[in-house]
């Protein structure tokens, strides 16, 4: 492997790695908001069931792929996740949202790790 080759290997891994960090970041983001508005009483109870759906089949040990699977046990949890949690916030009210977001922003501003670096 040339210096070249090696080279473009490790840029191409630092800015994946960044791409995954501001998708989990965004990911984790939209988890919260979406707590914050399951504890809202102007949020509908059907989304507030079906986030609780969402959330107990994530921790349930019955599954599509079984967890004890490598990788391809939680791809199915993943995945779900990763669209389910964005199609729940489409279902909440946009007052609710909206307060939910500002809480959301309000209790991960708390966290170093979270807030934007400068």
């Amino acid at each position: 492997m040339t210096f070249g080759m090696l080279w473009y290997v490790i840029v191409w891994e630092i800015a994946m790695f960044s791409r995954l960090r501001r998708l989990l970041r965004a990911a984790g983001r939209d988890a919260v908001v979406l707590w914050y508005a399951c504890r809202n009483p102007a949020t509908p109870v059907s989304v507030k069931l079906i986030a609780a759906l969402l959330a107990v089949y994530v921790v349930s040990p019955i599954d599509l792929v079984p967890d004890t699977i490598p990788i391809l046990g939680w791809i199915d949890d993943v995945a779900l996740l990763g669209l389910g949690i964005p199609a729940v916030l489409k279902l909440v009210p946009s007052n609710s949202l909206s307060q939910a977001s500002m809480a959301a922003e309000k209790f991960l501003s708390k966290w170093k790790f979270w807030r934007a670096k400068s």
